[in-house]
């Protein structure tokens, strides 16, 4: 028994590192990726970097409704900061290793902050239901001490909520293979190579999941069905298409994000014959969002717009004096 468990104990060191192989099926000319996904990395880096600095500068925008833009734009920052500069390590520079303790510390980063986009997205959702059904109310219930509230909640629970997923990926026995066919480091991708039994972690991110987006994914249906039930009533069609065109955009991002996080779930627990499928889609889901939350607020929102016009303006203004 004591000669076993210290073979055991001696093939769990013989795995050290992955070795994140890329696009599966598309090795030899996945490089050429390389260029639009680090478009979207700068544009989303770019247009949520903007709309933090407006929102900062601006004082007309410096309300409940825009400061959780604000935030929304630090999570995807932060999202996309976690997946993509290794990704293109990996493409640019064939930096294809990565650390167990850099590989579980990328699961973490990925589900916290898909975790905080979600929290996001309910706590804009309940904004816009207190400011379309309880109006005179607003102002006394969404405060800066409220925002400040539900910011940290949100970073507690999705920071403490996640830990189970690393931590018994971690526990997995990883004997003999090391490469993943995958760009980062997913959850379902690292634990498939375990030598022992992964049921306990694909479980516990289905048990999670379920808990933590589908908890808020309920309240936001919630909160938008209050919103249309309230808005069905008045009886201007005018202040009805007003205060419908205040949700739209935060319809247009929800749909997006929670159909993605569906249809990646789903392609993984298929095992598609074509591995390239789940393994693209879960890219584009880390990626896409950060760059496309900006453009659907720059081109909905004319008080965001008017708020990047002063910015460029200040900007200029501070050349033109510098010279």
């Amino acid at each position: 028994m004591s000669a076993f468990l210290k073979g055991s104990n001696s093939s769990k060191l013989q795995v050290s590192e992955f070795i994140l192989l890329g696009f599966p099926g598309i090795h030899s000319w996945q490089h050429w990726l390389s260029l639009p996904l680090a478009m979207l990395y700068v544009s989303a880096i770019g247009a949520n970097t903007l709309i933090v600095v407006t929102i900062c500068q601006d004082p007309a925008l410096q309300q409940p409704m825009y400061y959780f833009l604000g935030i929304l734009s630090v999570v995807d920052i932060g999202l996309a900061t976690t997946i993509m500069p290794k990704i293109l390590a990996i493409f640019w520079f064939d930096a294809k290793i990565i650390s167990l303790p850099e590989c579980f510390a990328q699961i973490y980063a990925i589900h916290c902050f898909l975790g905080m986009e979600s929290g996001t997205f309910l706590c804009m959702a309940f904004d816009r239901y207190i400011a379309i059904c309880h109006p005179l109310r607003y102002p006394s219930i969404v405060t800066n001490g409220l925002i400040l509230k539900a910011t940290v909640f949100m970073v507690l629970r999705n920071g403490l909520f996640v830990i189970p997923v690393p931590v018994l990926a971690a526990q997995r026995n990883y004997c003999s293979r090391n490469e993943i066919e995958h760009c980062l480091c997913s959850n379902l991708g690292v634990t498939s190579l375990a030598c022992d039994d992964r049921r306990p972690n694909s479980i516990c991110q289905l048990i999670l999941a379920w808990l933590g987006m589908g908890s808020d994914l309920g309240l936001i249906i919630l909160s938008y069905t209050l919103i249309l039930r309230s808005v069905l009533k008045l009886n201007s069609a005018e202040a009805a298409s007003k205060a419908l065109s205040t949700c739209s955009s935060h319809l247009i991002l929800i749909l997006f994000f929670y159909t993605a996080v569906v249809v990646v779930s789903v392609t993984h627990l298929a095992e598609p014959k074509a591995p390239l499928i789940p393994v693209l889609l879960n890219v584009l889901h880390n990626i896409i969002p950060p760059s496309l939350n900006p453009m659907v607020y720059a081109l909905r929102t004319k008080e965001l717009r008017t708020g990047f016009q002063k910015v460029f303006r200040l900007s200029l203004e501070k050349k033109t004096r510098h010279q």
